[in-house]
């Protein structure tokens, strides 16, 4: 997945959360400038598309999904983008992947056999997704199981209400269990669950006591609430990773999920990223969309840079 430096965490510094003040207003005003701020056209927008496609986590999280579903999802993973459309582009020799299949824990084996190769991680949500409310020995075994499977990414979820009651020593101890489960062998995505943290200094605070917990990412949403992804908590989020960086010097990756399905979206997220962090913040080391159909617009957006017309969807199957 990533080869900086993995988040260690830290003890849980209850007066840095409960001192986190955030202006909405200041917050609204600064998304709402984000797509238009920075204009990427022609050759440079074909470049960034290209590099939100190897940031994304190729993912499928239904009640039908089968065997042969996540065949065809990892069948994309290894060549997101036609080889026509990559000789096009001059790219035939360059291996474009995404940057992960993210599947739910039993359906781990099938996709690390159907990416044997490929370099592709398998990333498994665990400890009761998408609501978390499952007791927590059995959430820690989700993450066991999905491990032995062979997923060398876990996305967990954290329990809402330890947020909304401000609970923190138990938010913390809670991911910290987590992260030792996932240890040496994967690396752990938080997510927080937006949509249904109350304000944005409570998602603020959470993401606070996510990193000193050890994530190595915290992710917006499960894609299963009523508001997920939106750009206002992602810039918290985001500025929230930037203090962790500046007081402990370890670099988290962010993930924004659920509702993005559009390339315009995806530019706004990476200039969000650049803006607010740096080039690092646009590789799947340190970023990644948690998406399914977004790749098929990718695609789309892309044939039209090379040939001037749109394709129909159905040229762009995501299988």
């Amino acid at each position: 997945m990533s080869t900086h430096e993995r988040n260690s965490g830290t003890p849980l510094d209850l007066d840095w959360v409960m001192a986190a003040r955030i202006n909405r207003s200041a917050v609204e005003r600064r998304t709402a400038s984000l797509p238009a701020r920075r204009t990427v056209k022609k050759d440079w927008q074909a470049a960034w598309l290209l590099r939100a496609v190897t940031c994304i986590d190729l993912t499928t999280l239904a009640g039908d999904d089968t065997p042969g579903r996540i065949q065809r999802l990892c069948a994309k993973a290894r060549q997101p983008i036609r080889p026509d459309m990559l000789a096009r582009l001059g790219l035939n020799d360059e291996k474009i992947t995404v940057g992960a299949v993210c599947v739910y824990p039993n359906r781990v084996q099938e996709a690390v056999e159907a990416l044997r190769g490929s370099g592709v991680p398998v990333a498994s949500v665990a400890t009761g997704f998408p609501a978390g409310q499952t007791p927590l020995p059995q959430r820690i075994g989700e993450i066991e199981q999905a491990i032995e499977s062979g997923a060398q990414e876990i996305d967990v979820v954290i329990p809402r209400t330890h947020v909304l009651t401000g609970d923190w020593h138990r938010l913390y101890d809670e991911i910290r269990q987590f992260r030792q489960a996932c240890g040496d062998s994967a690396h752990m995505k938080t997510i927080l669950a937006t949509g249904e943290l109350g304000t944005l200094k409570q998602v603020y605070q959470a993401s606070l006591v996510a990193m000193m917990a050890g994530s190595d990412f915290i992710k917006t949403s499960t894609g299963k609430e009523p508001v997920n992804a939106t750009l206002e908590v992602s810039l918290v989020m985001v500025r929230a990773i930037r203090e962790y960086l500046e007081r402990t010097g370890a670099r988290v990756g962010f993930k924004p999920a659920g509702g993005i399905g559009k390339a315009k979206q995806a530019l706004a997220w990476q200039t969000l990223m650049k803006e607010e962090l740096g080039d690092d913040w646009l590789t799947p080391a340190l970023f990644r969309f948690g998406a399914s159909s977004l790749l098929t617009d990718l695609e789309r957006q892309l044939y039209h840079y090379i040939t001037g017309h749109y394709a129909a969807r159905h040229h762009m199957p995501l299988g």
